[in-house]
């Protein structure tokens, strides 16, 4: 028997990072059921909920509405309201603002549901090739201030590091690393679950040899090797 949706809870919902299949059951049958869902980027949450058929009041919930946002939301969920949690793709609260609301909410003593499903960074690791049962996630590095020390931090980190990076800083962010912490194994993921879903193997050097030689499209996971010595 299905549960049935509770009253004043807050359901964070994973969606899919590409793929529209990657979605449960169970996350299908939230989004239709709760009162509404709170989107990072509504145009993209549309899109999901055509495809499966589902009409639902959507507000936007996303980095620079958050701090007005938040307060709406915990109002909402106190007054009884059902209120699912959506990101861009993949899981809310791993680098983006849904962790904030989450941290309210729990403040709060308000009801937190998780409903589990896709993940970029777990996707890439299990098929990276390289350690898995230790990891670090460091998402994005920053843009501009703090990038080498950053990368100065993670020099002696021995576990498995994942890292997210877009296509516009993907080959400055190999060659620094390169620089910063070696010539180490690492699987780059890009467009993971699209239609040009692609695995690169081997060295940073080897990677980096591979992206400079065409027009770098896509979303990209980083999966680097720790410190051996």
């Amino acid at each position: 028997m299905a549960e049935e949706i509770i009253n004043g809870a807050l359901y964070i919902v994973s969606t899919p990072i590409g793929n529209l299949e990657d979605i449960t059951l169970r996350a299908l049958r939230i989004l239709k059921s709760v009162d509404f869902i709170a989107a990072e980027d509504t145009r993209k949450t549309k899109i999901l909920l055509n495809h499966y058929g589902i009409e639902k009041e959507l507000i936007s919930y996303y980095q620079f509405n958050e701090l007005k946002r938040i307060p709406e939301i915990i109002n909402k969920l106190k007054s009884g309201k059902s209120v699912a949690v959506v990101s861009d793709a993949g899981t809310p609260g791993i680098s983006d603002p849904a962790y904030r609301l989450v941290k309210k909410a729990v403040e709060e003593e308000i009801k937190i549901i998780p409903i589990p499903g896709a993940s970029a960074l777990l996707s890439a690791l299990v098929v990276s090739g390289l350690p898995t049962d230790s990891f670090v996630f460091e998402g994005f590095l920053p843009h501009k201030k703090g990038r080498k020390t950053k990368l100065e931090k993670l020099k002696s980190e021995e576990r498995t590091i994942i890292l997210y990076e877009s296509p516009h800083r993907i080959l400055k962010t190999l060659h620094e690393i390169l620089e910063t912490l070696g010539d180490r194994k690492i699987t780059v993921a890009r467009e993971i679950t699209k239609k040009f879903e692609e695995l690169m193997y081997g060295r940073v050097s080897d990677v980096i040899r591979q992206l400079e030689t065409r027009t770098v499209q896509g979303e990209f996971v980083i999966v680097l090797s720790g410190n051996e010595n």
